[in-house]
């Protein structure tokens, strides 16, 4: 297994709030590569409920940091009320060697607050192999299947990669207090696994040509929407594109999906290499509108805030998808107490306030808000599928290059 460098061990804390630029998600499925692109999100923000200074772990060893080194940079970070939830403060120290399986993707976003951690606690350890979620999710169950697993933890970039491991019994369930303080829409059956960041299916849409009630509230409709013909934009060779074309066939069925798809072409749907390219042709005014995660409009928005996108969403079809990054400890771990403190510590207010302000992801505990202005999680209506099926993706390449929108 590949050791990371102890690159936390040699950078200050501080430096994030002087501005360190760190990579934005990418998205996969599990015969898709997990795509990077680069983000800025430092954090210097400020909280207007103050964050209470440098405050000590559970254990009174450590300084945990202060709410400003979690948070990101620039317009949609700065000005939010201080996260709710349990704190770094009231969590066990962590202590120990744990070998970690880390999806790529995100642009080093994860592993960056791993170091955060390694630099906050001195007596953990992390030794850590990524590559893409779904070929260490395949790893994983070939190591456990030949009785020599060599991860104690798999942080995957998305829901089919954990799927994919809970469906082959590769992993060890967690403890109800480790998930408890997640939606169980967002958790595996058995406690297989947990999401700890979320993102969102939406539609981008340039404000100076289109009105909210320009968007159909159901997918299906926009083949045949007047106001979106030949002025929308996709990434069909993306991970979270197949994912959410997956999700349309497990509810619609294939015949129907491949119809959408082959319709959308026939509406002028313009093909482009990534989704962050998707919302910047829209921000520029060369497309109307566009499918894409949420997360990318948003990065549009903090890096322009003037800029004429806003994000629309659909009701309770593949449109509405909410897929999630999530983690799951791995059969045969004899560590499973710090894998559990360790998940535990990845739902603490202080890194989901990281994943919300740094990577813009949907936060997995009620008591930190979204950026932006965006709807609550709750307040999504996403399609009532179980996200362990999106690994199934086979299916879905067949039909989309049927339909020629793979080669």
């Amino acid at each position: 297994m590949t050791e990371h460098a102890r690159y936390g061990r040699r950078r200050m804390l501080k430096t994030l709030a002087a501005g360190t630029a760190v990579g934005l998600a990418g998205c996969s499925g599990l015969s898709g590569g997990d795509g990077t692109e680069t983000d800025d999100g430092s954090a210097d923000g400020e909280s207007d409920g103050g964050d209470g200074g440098d405050t000590t772990g559970q254990g009174g060893s450590v300084d945990i940091p202060s709410l400003t080194e979690f948070r990101g940079s620039g317009t949609l970070a700065s000005g939010r009320p201080a996260p709710e939830g349990t704190s770094l403060q009231d969590l066990p120290d962590l202590s120990g060697d744990l070998n970690l399986y880390i999806g790529g993707g995100e642009g080093g976003i994860y592993y960056q607050f791993v170091e955060m951690l390694q630099e906050i606690y001195p007596d953990f350890n992390v030794f850590s192999s990524d590559a893409g979620s779904s070929s260490l999710a395949s790893r994983i169950v070939d190591e456990v299947d030949a009785g020599s697993p060599n991860a104690d933890v798999f942080w995957s970039i998305d829901a089919s990669s954990l799927g994919y491991v809970a469906n082959n019994d590769a992993y060890d369930p967690l403890p109800e207090e480790t998930v408890d303080p997640v939606p169980s829409g967002f958790r595996g059956s058995d406690n297989a696994w947990v999401g700890v960041a979320g993102r969102a299916r939406a539609v981008p849409y340039n404000t100076d040509e289109l009105s909210a009630s320009d968007v159909p509230s159901k997918v299906a409709e926009f083949p045949s929407a007047d106001a979106l013909q030949d002025s929308m934009g996709w990434a069909p060779t993306y991970g979270a594109f197949k994912s959410f074309v997956t999700a349309m066939r497990l509810i619609e069925g294939k015949d129907a999906t491949r119809q959408w798809l082959t319709d959308m072409q026939d509406a002028g749907t313009e093909r482009f290499g990534n989704e962050y390219v998707v919302s910047q042709q829209v921000a520029d005014g060369a497309l109307s509108a566009g499918f894409a995660n949420h997360y990318y409009a948003m990065r549009v928005k903090n890096q322009r805030p003037d800029a004429p996108i806003d994000l629309a969403f659909t009701e309770g079809d593949a449109g509405a998808l909410v897929n999630v990054a999530g983690a799951l400890a791995i059969k045969g771990t004899e560590k499973q107490e710090l894998v559990s403190n360790f998940i535990r510590h990845l739902l603490s207010a202080e890194a989901q306030e990281f994943f919300a302000t740094v990577s813009f992801a949907y936060p997995m505990i009620p008591g930190v808000q979204p950026v932006g202005g965006l709807p609550t999680v709750d307040e999504l209506s996403p399609p009532d599928i179980d996200l362990a099926e999106l690994a199934n993706i086979e299916p879905t390449l067949q039909l989309m290059r049927d339909a020629g929108v793979l080669g």
